[in-house]
């Protein structure tokens, strides 16, 4: 079947009415009842967009593990930036912090559940770290479930086929720039066919199950329990949603599901999913975004952007920023930083960044926008890797505490949070627009206390660093 794009009002009108019952508070006794704590793998740092008041690890030794499961707090993230490796190392990587979580769970006696939080443009490791993190838990998951749906980044699944807003269309997933992604790139946009597509067919289509929009809407919690009991053996299970309510209804159908006491014990999952299930799984209750007053960014000198991400939503928001009179733009050209004239680059931006955020400037560190393709045996992850590895040292060399730091794109922020900052443990304070996270970096930290914000190179409008930069500076 052909897709089209959708007109998105007259699409979301047309579904049934949303399922009338509130269950935020309702999820939330239950997860306090059940005392379960939940883990999210987070592939890269974006996927703190829709949560606040949550602690994010950079490291997942044991020890550090049992501490924050004997914290008791409902819900960790730990920050993998999976989607930075080569598939063979993000395999190994999940199989380490898999093996030193079920160690850890053991230690403190606290039972978990498992998200392995990804894009919600169904960029990254699968099916293969699902896999990977799967046998390292044990195995014995009765089902995958895959819920990319994201409300703040405008990403619906409707009919199992994954949508993307633009404007007020709705565009098929697999008709998207996302989609051409030169280490993720993929054709289908229903996902079914996704998963058949991206596991080689070794998952067939036909084997997929799928929680439908009826079975939310018209079915409630109960039909949702129903259809999540019959999965077995580590089936894939689509979720659609096109709102936070529909999250609410799954949750619900799905914990109970996990509590059913039949045949000795309840149903075993492992979850894939975009940002937007994280809040409503863990019982997070919405919060307003935050404003300068809340950031409290008043220590330090002047701002600093660190642009990475090179997809054309950047690129525009950049633009829009750059064009800004008041602005020290310092431009990283990637095709020579992969040559010898490496180090006589880094070392002059060094030096440009020290002297503007020292004279109170706005200073945005960009890479040249034109692609640089892998060439001589290299892969584009490589090339990626490179132009990462020289952002982390130049964020190393920034001498002058800026007064906030803002990183776009998955990767880089990554990078720039854990290798440029030695961020260890930070908190999320909230986000400053829809999808955009702030943390609150560790005392262990290059620049502790620092207000850090993690802009994924997917979200937000053509003036979003724009906005970001007004609502900072205020």
């Amino acid at each position: 079947m052909t897709l089209t794009p959708q007109p998105k009002t007259e699409t979301l009108a047309a579904l049934p009415p949303e399922y009338a019952e509130d269950l935020r508070g309702s999820i939330r006794t239950r997860v306090e009842t059940s005392g379960r704590a939940l883990v999210v793998l987070d592939d890269d740092p974006t996927g703190t967009q829709t949560v606040h008041n949550v602690p994010v690890l950079t490291t997942w030794d044991v020890d550090a593990l049992s501490a924050e499961l004997a914290s008791g707090g409902p819900v960790f993230y730990i920050l993998t930036n999976s989607r930075s490796l080569p598939v063979a190392g993000a395999d190994a990587l999940n199989r380490e912090i898999g093996r030193n979580l079920l160690e850890a769970s053991r230690r403190t006696e606290r039972d978990v559940a498992v998200v392995s939080r990804s894009d919600s443009t169904l960029r990254g490791h699968f099916p293969g770290e699902v896999a990977a993190l799967a046998e390292a838990l044990g195995g014995n998951f009765d089902g995958w479930l895959i819920v990319p749906f994201f409300l703040e980044g405008g990403r619906y699944t409707i009919s199992d086929v994954h949508w993307v807003a633009e404007g007020d269309q709705l565009i098929p997933a697999g008709q998207t720039p996302y989609a051409r992604d030169a280490a993720f790139g993929y054709v289908h946009s229903n996902l079914k066919d996704w998963v058949d597509e991206k596991s080689g067919g070794r998952i067939d289509a036909a084997s997929v199950a799928s929680i439908s929009l009826d079975d939310i809407r018209r079915g409630g919690p109960e039909e949702v329990t129903a259809r999540l009991m019959d999965l077995h053996g580590g089936q894939c299970c689509v979720v659609n949603a096109a709102s936070y309510r529909d999250l609410e209804v799954f949750v619900m159908g799905l914990l109970a599901a996990e509590d059913a006491a039949e045949d000795g014990g309840g149903k075993r999952f492992l979850y894939r999913t975009a940002a937007s299930f994280v809040q409503v799984r863990a019982g997070i209750a919405a919060r307003p975004l935050l404003t300068a007053a809340d950031i409290s960014a008043a220590e330090g000198r002047g701002g600093l952007f660190v642009v990475g991400s090179y997809v054309p939503k950047t690129t525009a928001q950049l633009n829009s920023l750059l064009a800004l009179p008041d602005i020290t733009a310092l431009e990283i050209p990637v095709a020579e930083l992969l040559d010898d004239r490496r180090s006589s680059i880094v070392g002059r931006i060094i030096d440009d960044v020290n002297r503007a955020l020292g004279q109170g400037e706005t200073t945005v560190i960009y890479t040249s926008r034109k692609y640089v393709g892998a060439a001589g045996g290299e892969s584009d992850l490589s090339i990626g890797r490179q132009v990462s590895d020289a952002l982390i040292d130049i964020v190393r060399g920034v001498a002058v505490r800026p007064r906030y730091l803002v990183a776009k794109g998955g990767i880089t922020s990554s990078d720039v949070a854990t290798q440029g900052l030695g961020v260890r443990r930070a908190m999320v304070m909230g986000q400053i627009l829809p999808g955009v996270p702030v943390w609150r970096t560790g005392a262990e930290s290059r620049h502790p206390g620092l207000a850090y914000v993690v802009f994924p190179g997917n979200v937000g409008g053509d003036d979003a660093l724009v906005e970001v930069r007004e609502r900072l500076a205020e």
